[in-house]
């Protein structure tokens, strides 16, 4: 029998003797249970001395202080990279920073005014319907577009106009929209949205900002052109489109479009309390993951947002 095995067995007799007690006169109980807790109390302590060193031997040291010490735990692990629409969005930004404009976040949860009154969709305007969007319980809208920002970021870079005499700012964000999913549309992606407005705007400067992007994006010379479009909240308004490089698969016949673009509309500037009457402005808003899967050749946008470890290991 080993020595814990010992302890155990006298601290289980022990409790016989305890039931000696009420046999006892009482002047003797206090003098006998006081010796009987003494003891108990000893073997307790032996028996969780031999248990602790018993658990010691069978587990090795880990000093938990320093995980990645020689006494550690073996495991293997991989360090994680950043989503490739992280890395993309880091860069668009990067370019339009070095272009001069001012990079604000969009918001994923907005209201009627921003979504659609202060972009020239009055109530029952039929272009609503084309937005066929999410509500909460609330009446709030997961913004269908990030053109939701161009009344804040008007408002907000305002004081621009008499300081620098001019506003330049670009809202890259999520959106989020009602669609059918396959390998060309998600319910949820990304855009960037653009804003310039001065006393000169022009739609020359709209395209040759649309080039430059493109441009340095792609990492090549690029051929544009533009249709007649239609929003809203520009006019006149235009579909911009890039003619498919080499680079992207292209074979000098084939046109991709891009983003829409126009001139800002009266009413909107108007809106956010500036007077078109002296200040003009341009803007534009496209997708991000349409120019993340042009880049690198990806043929289902809907890998973005599967969590597929295999896709994403790529990046």
């Amino acid at each position: 029998m080993s020595k814990l095995e010992e302890l155990k067995l006298e601290l289980k007799n022990l409790g016989r003797e305890y039931a000696k007690i009420k046999t006892l006169d009482p002047a003797e109980r206090k003098a006998f249970g006081e010796k009987l807790n003494a003891k108990k109390q000893g073997l307790l302590a032996e028996i969780k001395a031999l248990e602790d060193a018993a658990f010691s031997e069978d587990l090795p040291a880990l000093d938990f202080s320093a995980p990645f010490g020689e006494n550690a735990p073996k495991f293997t692990y991989k360090k994680g990279t950043k989503h490739p629409l992280t890395t993309e969005l880091s860069i668009v930004g990067e370019i339009y920073r070095n272009m001069g404009f001012n990079v604000i976040e969009a918001r994923q949860l907005d209201d009627e005014f921003h979504m659609f009154e202060s972009l020239n969709f009055p109530e029952g305007h039929p272009a609503r319907d084309g937005y066929d969007t999410f509500r909460t319980e609330e009446g709030f809208i997961p913004p269908a577009h990030t053109s939701t920002m161009q009344y804040r970021a008007l408002t907000r870079f305002r004081g621009n106009l008499e300081e620098k005499g001019q506003i330049a700012v670009v809202v890259p964000g999520r959106v989020f929209r009602n669609e059918d999913v396959d390998a060309t549309h998600e319910h949820t992606f990304y855009q960037c949205e653009g804003v310039f407005v001065s006393r000169s705007a022009n739609m020359g400067q709209l395209l040759s900002v649309l080039k430059t992007f493109f441009e340095t994006y792609y990492g090549q010379k690029l051929n544009i052109k533009t249709q007649p479009g239609y929003f809203p909240f520009t006019e006149p308004s235009l579909e911009f489109q890039i003619e498919k490089p080499a680079a992207l698969g292209g074979k000098g016949d084939g046109w991709l479009e891009m983003c829409g673009c126009g001139m800002v509309h009266p009413n909107v500037l108007k809106t956010a309390g500036i007077d078109p009457e002296v200040y003009k402005g341009f803007a534009w808003g496209g997708g991000i993951d349409r120019l993340v899967m042009l880049k690198y050749g990806i043929n289902d946008v809907r890998y973005f947002e599967s969590g597929k470890l295999d896709f994403l290991k790529e990046f």
